[in-house]
């Protein structure tokens, strides 16, 4: 199935995809969207996202997103990428209006919530997935340069294990069209500003093993956002750092959103499926990757989430 024959009658198009978006987000809503105007030039297509951090940048048509979300335009379509409809935000009331609704996602979490969906979780990522539904003679350097990158990050560049024979078959096609791919890789992934290897610090230094040292968490508070003057984006790159502690079989990174409320990541060595505990508190992702915003004192969500885990563990244990 290509994506172009699902759209190719509409005269009126909007992609959109989650809160607070990531590598993959960005660039697969990016990717799609240069594509679909070379294939559509006479259709209108909007992108709604939340302004993506500034290392995003170097794509080719970001300052053409709209982070306004004021419309009164219906669209003929609009397509959901990287999650379900509940992780659109202010975009959600637009997905919903739309005349025909696409969810196109590789979380395994996602049920589904458009009028096709789209949902392949043997993927890496969302951009790996959308390059398979787009006819490859019409990716030019600009696109294959979008999706190379989100698929680099929901990756950990290649070193997830997510990583399959078909995604490295895809990122050599990519490579192909001879971009400077290391140069995009270390302004978009590891390059940080001295106040973002500041915040990581301190997070790191503040952070706490416990179950047997088997699990580490940290957390950073609105207050501590506010002495370092970095913004939720900045924090990218901090339960990566806790997860490669040895020893260590998951990583938990929670920080303060507003009062008594807690965006939280997880990171998993595949002992624990992290997905699993972030869907009990209405969260989702990979059994390695997930997230979820939880309510209540950071004691109390550390403590439900370690019940979770916990569980897991023991579980794992009897079945031995």
């Amino acid at each position: 199935m290509k994506i172009i024959n699902e759209v190719k009658d509409a005269k009126t198009i909007a992609i959109g995809g989650h809160v607070r978006p990531d590598g993959d987000c960005v660039c697969s809503v990016m990717a799609l969207y240069r594509y679909l105007q070379k294939e559509l030039p006479e259709a209108r297509i909007d992108v709604y996202l939340e302004k993506p951090a500034e290392v995003f940048a170097c794509i080719p048509g970001i300052e053409d997103i709209r982070s306004d979300f004021q419309t009164q335009q219906v669209y003929d379509v609009f397509i959901a990428l990287d999650c379900n409809d509940e992780r659109l935000g202010n975009a959600l009331p637009i997905y919903r209006k739309a005349g025909r609704r696409i969810n196109i996602d590789h979380h395994i979490s996602n049920t589904g919530c458009g009028d096709l969906n789209i949902i392949e979780p043997q993927r890496s990522s969302t951009a790996e997935l959308l390059y398979d539904l787009m006819d490859p003679q019409k990716v030019d350097e600009e696109i294959a340069k979008a999706v190379y990158i989100g698929i680099a990050h929901d990756t950990g560049v290649f070193r997830y294990s997510n990583t399959s024979p078909h995604t490295l078959e895809t990122a050599a096609k990519l490579l192909a069209f001879g971009f400077d791919f290391s140069e995009l890789i270390e302004k978009t992934f590891f390059e940080k500003t001295y106040v973002q290897t500041q915040i990581m610090g301190r997070a790191v230094l503040e952070s706490v093993r416990f179950m047997n040292d088997r699990c580490i968490v940290s957390m950073v508070t609105r207050r501590m956002m506010e002495f370092y003057q970095v913004s939720t984006k900045d924090l990218d790159g901090i339960v990566n750092q806790l997860q490669v502690v040895s020893g260590v079989d998951c990583a938990i990174f929670m920080y303060e959103i507003g009062t008594l409320e807690y965006k939280v990541s997880m990171r998993s060595n595949g002992k624990v499926n992290v997905a699993d505990v972030a869907v009990k508190f209405g969260g989702g992702g990979h059994v390695r990757a997930a997230g979820c915003t939880m309510n209540g004192t950071y004691h109390d969500n550390i403590n439900n989430l370690s019940r979770e885990i916990a569980g897991q563990l023991k579980k794992q244990k009897e079945q031995a």
